[in-house]
């Protein structure tokens, strides 16, 4: 087979909308959707602002299996307010998480992957919203007690702000290439610091900090996927055979602390070898 046959073969993960990732994800016929845009579950708040919003507040939430074994997928539309997170639709989240915490009380072994593709909190509802994101954390960390939780960040949109920390507590990440990781988003740092600084339209300067080929090289995500859907599926089956990790990254935060540390106050910007080796403690 051809380069160009293999092409015209593949399936862009990145290019499908959330309901067919997690469609892609799960086995053929297996997929039940929880609170679906039939429901009409949408966030009361937007429309008060003159924001129009989304019959399932961007977020997809489904049952299913893979390869056979019970499994959670939620969603993120990061086409939709950028992916941000609102009362509603972290209340899916949360809630479609600590369902699977009840399956497994039950004995029905069911873990998650989450499809992060989001910036973070939904200024628009502001403190509803974080304390949306605060419940997702808890409810990941709760399932982690029986079944491993998946972080998969795919698409450009990238995972930022609280929904950056509940893809550090997943017990492992996939990324693609085009994937972004970071706790806060290029534009943030510019305002903060200057251009000078960060300069947020450089693409392929934020692509060398946070994308995520230097995310898995930083070893800060797991898994590195090329962006096609069986590939994408494959990785995940291979993460959650792999289980909880035997030291998690939540678990080494004093670690990563001694390698920031080893900068001293003063310091230089760092490149993207730089930052990965401060990150995998390679600077004396």
């Amino acid at each position: 087979m051809t380069d160009t046959d293999r092409l015209l073969r593949s399936r862009s993960f990145v290019e499908l909308n959330a309901r067919q990732r997690a469609q892609a994800l799960l086995d053929a016929g297996s997929f039940l959707e929880l609170l679906g845009p039939f429901d009409r579950v949408m966030s009361p708040w937007l429309p008060q602002q003159g924001i129009v919003p989304q019959a399932d507040d961007g977020v997809v939430v489904a049952k299913g299996t893979l390869n056979g074994q019970p499994l959670l997928v939620a969603a993120i539309e990061g086409a939709f307010q950028g992916g941000s997170m609102g009362e509603v639709g972290g209340a899916k989240i949360a809630g479609a998480l600590e369902l699977a915490v009840e399956d497994n009380q039950k004995g029905i072994p069911t873990a998650a992957v989450l499809l992060l593709e989001t910036g973070g909190v939904r200024l628009q509802e502001a403190n509803l919203g974080l304390a949306a994101i605060a419940e997702i954390q808890a409810a990941i960390v709760a399932l982690r007690q029986y079944r491993p939780v998946i972080g998969l960040i795919a698409g450009s949109v990238g995972c930022f702000g609280g929904m950056s920390i509940a893809a550090g507590l997943c017990s492992r990440v996939i990324v693609t290439r085009e994937a972004r990781l970071g706790l806060n988003g290029p534009q943030v740092i510019e305002q903060e610091a200057g251009l000078d600084e960060y300069d947020s339209r450089d693409r392929p300067f934020i692509w060398s900090l946070t994308g995520g080929a230097q995310r898995h090289a930083s070893g800060l995500a797991d898994a590195f996927v090329a962006d096609e859907a069986s590939q994408v599926r494959e990785a995940v089956v291979t993460q959650l055979a792999a289980g909880e990790p035997a030291q998690p990254r939540t678990r080494q935060a004093a670690h990563f602390l001694a390698r920031l540390g080893a900068l001293g106050n003063d310091c230089e910007q760092l490149d993207a070898a730089g930052a990965r080796a401060v990150l995998k403690g390679d600077v004396q």
